[in-house]
């Protein structure tokens, strides 16, 4: 495949940090600190044979032309602009593969779940505008009940609402790529149909209050974690005819890829990505600087609790958090995300709010991850695009000097106060190896 190398090393100062396109250079104190980065792996010197290569020898499944019949209408899934999927080239790579598929029978599907819908200059950016112009492309509205079907529920009582045309589909293929995910395991995959392309009472159902304060609703757990034990129900049993999901590295390039039944190949990356990804610590620390990884993914507030999780699996009981995150996009009016947040005055109150009995809102799981977060340690904020007030309303501390906000940390916390470093956020998932 490829060679694993350490991803814990000794400060090297300064640290770029993800952070929008740009990123941050911050110095630390070399006597403290440790830093998690991704492994390295090598750019793929041949990403789209890698693609058809998978394709071809898919895991689960027959040849995609041993599937696919000429005539029929094909429905793609793939990630919305919040994910860093190269879509581009996985859609080439299917078409490729798919000997007489007419492009006026092809759709691709923005599987935005409940993000907003994206715009066309993105979906130029996302697919090409050579796709974007010869497909149809329609992007996903949860809450748009016209253009949704029900298709059952599942054996644990959760109602599965999806995109009419999507279900509608004669030959159905979901793209993705696989990264630990903070609280449904790992991205791709089945996610791509569910929450991808749901509605919003199924996402309702799929993150309430109980699934998401599961212990096994966390990073790189599929297996008993009951969001994701639906996740898998619901796209086996609507159907998907084949998939392709590929992991990344911290480049966003293609490093592997895996195709084939949705369900196995998708157990096969999240087996890579595990090893890859996630990385063991002996302890936790006083402070820990985490981004989102930099834009797309730190685009706003809300996809921002994703790194403020990956750094709460290492972080002391009474700790600092520091997260690194642009939000060019503020705080998103995808849901109720910020209403949410200002409707109570503190993380605790938060959580007696979304755990009470009856109560579901949209975004409601991304508050509750961060109040859970919360309760644990003090989280700071540091953003270019979100004013100090906003930040505050969030519950959260606006910090605009960095290496400043960290020796004050360190100080408060005593003379052997230690620091943790992920410059690309939840692309790396440490966690302290006596509790794994």
């Amino acid at each position: 495949m490829y060679p694993i190398f350490s991803m814990i090393r000794e400060i090297i100062s300064p640290v770029r940090l993800e952070y929008g396109t740009n990123g941050l250079e911050v110095e630390f104190p070399a006597d403290r600190t440790t830093v998690i980065e991704p492994v390295f792996i090598p750019a793929n010197p041949d990403p789209a044979g890698t693609l058809v290569k998978a394709i071809r020898s898919p895991i689960g499944r027959p040849p995609l032309p041993e599937l696919f019949r000429p005539g029929q209408t094909v429905g793609i899934s793939v990630c919305d602009i919040t994910r860093a999927q190269p879509r581009q080239i996985m859609i080439e790579a299917l078409l490729s593969e798919m000997p007489g598929v007419r492009m006026d029978d092809v759709i691709i599907f923005i599987a935005t779940g409940t993000h907003r819908a994206n715009t066309p200059a993105e979906i130029d950016q996302m697919l090409g505008r050579e796709i974007a112009r010869a497909c149809r492309v329609v992007c996903h509205n949860s809450r748009d009940d016209a253009s949704l079907i029900s298709v059952g529920k599942t054996s644990s009582g959760a109602p599965v609402w999806l995109n009419r045309e999507w279900v509608k589909c004669e030959f159905k293929i979901t793209t993705g790529f696989v990264e630990p995910h903070f609280f449904a395991g790992f991205s791709g995959g089945p996610k791509m149909v569910a929450p991808g392309l749901a509605g919003l009472e199924t996402v309702l159902h799929l993150h309430d209050a109980r699934r998401i304060g599961h212990a096994n609703a966390t990073w790189g757990v599929i297996e008993g974690n009951p969001v994701h034990d639906d996740v898998r129900e619901i796209a086996r049993m609507t159907g998907v005819d084949f998939a392709l999901d590929v992991t990344l590295n911290r480049d966003h390039q293609i490093a592997a890829a895996f195709a084939g039944d949705v369900l196995e190949e998708h157990a096969a990356a999240c087996a890579v990505a595990r090893k890859t990804v996630m990385r063991p610590v002996e302890r936790p620390f006083d402070v820990v600087v985490t981004t989102n990884s930099g834009y797309p993914l730190d685009q706003n507030l809300y996809q921002a609790v994703k790194g403020m999780s990956a750094a709460a699996k290492i972080i002391k009981p009474g700790g600092t958090i520091l997260c690194a995150a642009e939000c060019r996009d503020g705080i998103p009016n995808h849901g109720a995300y910020g209403e949410i947040l200002a409707s109570r005055s503190s993380p605790r109150e938060l959580l007696h709010l979304i755990t009470a009995p009856g109560y579901s809102r949209p975004d409601q799981w991304q508050v509750q991850i961060q109040a859970q977060i919360q309760l644990k340690a003090r989280v700071m904020l540091k953003s270019d695009y979100l004013t100090d007030e906003q930040i505050r309303r969030a519950h959260l501390e606006p910090v605009h000097d960095i290496a400043g906000a960290v020796e004050e940390a360190l100080r408060a916390a005593g003379p052997n106060a230690t620091l943790c470093v992920l410059p690309q956020g939840p692309q790396t998932i440490p966690y302290v190896s006596s509790k794994i």
